[in-house]
């Protein structure tokens, strides 16, 4: 497979100013690969940062931008086994060290030395050795790279609704209907819990019950939130577990009241830093109710994530709303930035070789 000596690539350079340019085609070192990205997907955590200008984690600009893709291999460093040149793959956005204090108890999404890869907006991508080695995969034939790339934001939310510890059969409310809110109704609706859905607009309505929730609350056509919310729960109690997926203080408060005595709150949005929040300490305590956090995916999940899209039980052409060309990329984010609602949008696929028809 010959690549060429440059590619175009959509380039951060900082607050909303993202631009398509033309740069040096990456190449392959050793333990690396390269991959000519069949597919790249839009990302929350991608527009969080587009209007933020940088992530003091995962990127600071001018730097290649996005990193949800699969692909196929174009070239392969020395000592790479595991593929050849021809290979359809999706290489995940990170990879633990294995190592560190946090590895080696299981926490491997907060690796002292976790290694993020972006430029997922390009031609190609070079994969670090650490990625090829750990969170590198192999995708089956018939499953379309859109589908496959996918697999980065599923792989979170499993490893959100594992630490609620949820059961068959249990309630789960999930405040939010964006990207992630729809992943976390439907992979608990595949998990076989009841889904409450807390949804802002009308059109948010259809899309909660499509992708898993039974019942549905729309912000606004109820007096109480909270109290609608729970006179839906068996008996009032509340939910077995409350996924907040929203980010704002509000919400994060509305899932407390949500939750029943012994249940499991995952306050997954994040807000920006220095967001306060008051809660009741008397309900915690007596309640008994668990608060969790849950950040970023650790390689485990993302072989479940990535299970779910190819078996097809993971209503994967549902979250594909929008096909774009990579020339297309900054005037999509620009867009994304001013979205105000209406229509059912939920993950634009962004194909550098052409959208297809």
């Amino acid at each position: 497979m010959k690549m060429a000596p440059d590619m175009m690539a959509a380039v951060l350079y900082g607050k909303e100013d993202l631009r398509l340019e033309r740069m040096e085609t990456p190449r392959a070192g050793v333990g690396e690969i390269v991959v000519r990205v069949g597919a790249a997907l839009t990302c929350g955590t991608d527009l969080k940062v587009y209007r933020r200008g940088y992530h003091a984690m995962m990127l600071k600009p001018p730097i290649p931008f996005g990193h949800e893709l699969a692909g196929v291999v174009a070239e392969v460093g020395a000592g790479v086994t595991s593929f050849k040149i021809g290979d359809r793959v999706v290489a995940l956005n990170s990879a633990p060290c294995d190592a560190c204090y946090f590895c080696c108890r299981g926490q491997q999404n907060l690796c002292e030395d976790l290694l993020f890869n972006n430029g997922a907006y390009a031609e190609y991508i070079r994969i670090p050795a650490r990625i090829v080695e750990k969170n590198t995969l192999l995708i089956p034939d018939g499953v379309p790279f859109e589908y496959a790339a996918l697999t980065e934001p599923l792989a979170c939310v499993v490893r959100g609704l594992e630490e609620t510890a949820s059961l068959p059969g249990d309630t789960m409310v999930v405040i939010g209907a964006g990207p992630i809110g729809l992943m976390f109704m439907h992979v608990a609706e595949l998990a076989g819990m009841k889904v409450i859905a807390v949804v802002k607009r009308d059109d948010q309505i259809a899309t909660a019950k499509l992708f898993g929730a039974q019942q549905v609350v729309q912000v606004g056509a109820v007096e109480d939130v909270v109290a609608a919310t729970r006179a839906l729960t068996p008996r009032g109690r509340g939910a077995d577990a409350v996924i907040e997926a929203v980010a704002t203080p509000a919400t994060w408060e509305w899932a407390v009241d949500m939750v029943r005595k012994g249940g499991v709150v995952n306050f997954f949005g994040g807000p920006p830093s220095g967001t306060k929040v008051k809660l009741d300490t008397n309900r915690l305590h007596y309640g008994d109710i668990t608060l969790k956090a849950s950040f970023h995916h650790t390689p485990a999940t993302c072989r479940t994530a990535f299970e779910l899209i190819t078996s097809g039980r993971f209503r994967s052409a549902e979250a594909i709303t929008g096909r774009v060309c990579l020339a297309e990329v900054p005037e999509i984010f620009a867009k994304m930035l001013t979205r105000t609602g209406g229509s059912r949008e939920i993950k634009t696929a962004v194909f550098p070789e052409g959208a297809p028809r």
